[in-house]
């Protein structure tokens, strides 16, 4: 992998290589590079399928991270192409015209995360929440218990455990 990130980083403004295995690997690009970085890897590096298109909710930085896993099918490789862009307002340009498929995974991160992909087909439209409208419940300051002690009545059996307490009880029964 470190001869395409030679290749590339002489043409796109790379973050460090970051390799996790010999078939796999991750860069960081800024926002504006990666249309024509992703242009570049399909059509002239061969990394012609988008596996999948993901999110990470950095909280404490205000930011979401991107990624976009490529892979060259001849190559057996596989590159992710990680993007930080700010989470208010959460923003990016959407590449369903580049792989079609692209309009799913950006639809399902438009619901769960908030990151709006204008001009995406359906990105608009309820895909797996329907009806949803509160705080999108991916996004890490989304307060799980507070929603479950809203939406969900008390019953009888169901309790509330501190996991760090509760997986010291599992893991260690006589020490308790």
């Amino acid at each position: 992998m470190r001869d395409l990130y030679d290749r590339l980083k002489t043409a796109f403004p790379l973050g460090e290589l970051t390799e996790q295995r010999p078939d796999l690997a991750f860069v960081t690009v800024p926002r504006e590079q990666l249309r024509s970085l992703l242009l570049h890897l399909r059509d002239q590096e061969g990394f012609t399928h988008l596996v999948l298109l993901t999110a990470v909710d950095w909280l404490e930085e205000g930011n979401f991270q991107l990624t976009y896993l490529m892979n060259n099918r001849l190559a057996c490789r596989d590159l992710g192409v990680r993007v930080m862009l700010p989470r208010d307002p959460a923003s990016m340009d959407s590449i369903h015209d580049l792989w079609p498929t692209a309009a799913t995974y950006q639809r399902e991160l438009r619901e769960m995360f908030g990151i709006d992909f204008p001009g995406s087909p359906g990105v608009d439209e309820d895909f797996i929440l329907e009806g949803w409208i509160r705080t999108p419940p991916y996004r890490r300051d989304f307060d799980t218990m507070k929603f479950s002690d809203e939406v969900f009545a008390p019953r009888p059996g169901r309790a509330s455990t501190d996991p760090a307490e509760f997986m010291k009880q599992q893991l260690y029964p006589d020490k308790t």
